[in-house]
């Protein structure tokens, strides 16, 4: 039996990493669409990421698991606004976990250091090459009076708006082709 699940859990990791953006035509219009609503979502939103160094937008990240899980997302890195990669992002997770979900994942770099550690690795891993803080606000309040300290803040949607006490540990990006 216990085969039997490490066998499945391996099938859905494996079927949701293959998932692929059908075009980048495609995933440039979800991009778009993922941060229009951020801005709903998060007051002050769109001046926020308009201050910030550059901003990752992964509008279709998707995680399956069956005692062992696994999610994939492709997105794009955005600085001033224009998008200047293509990224991947990958996680695995072993524990209680049962089901199929979709998130959107928006991360920030707050500091031009930040954002060159980050375009200078060869894959970076949240909570080995750098930490990324899961945004916590009020109700209502805007983005822009919150003085974070962390150099990279993330912001993780789902079916229902933002999603809180969520973590990006473990989390790989890498540059895609292009």
């Amino acid at each position: 039996m216990k085969r039997i699940v490490i066998a499945l859990g391996l099938i859905i990791a494996i079927g949701a990493a293959t998932l692929r953006a059908e075009s980048r035509e495609v995933l440039n219009i979800e991009i778009k669409e993922t941060i229009k609503e951020f801005d709903k979502e998060a007051k002050g939103g769109s001046e926020f990421l308009r201050k910030a160094k550059g901003y990752l937008v992964f509008p279709n990240v998707y995680k399956a698991g069956f005692g062992i899980g696994g999610e994939y997302g492709e997105g794009a890195l955005l600085i001033k606004g224009r998008i200047v990669d293509y990224y991947s992002t990958v996680a695995a997770s072993i524990g209680f976990q049962l089901g199929v979900q979709k998130k959107s994942v928006i991360v920030v770099f707050l500091t031009q250091k930040a954002l060159d550690d980050f375009r200078k690795s060869d894959g970076w891993k949240v909570g080995v090459d750098g930490s990324v803080a899961i945004a916590k606000w009020g109700v209502g309040e805007d983005l822009n009076t919150i003085d974070f300290k962390d150099p990279v803040i993330g912001f993780v949607f789902g079916n229902r708006g933002l999603m809180y006490n969520l973590t990006l540990e473990g989390a790989k990006f890498t540059k895609l082709e292009k």
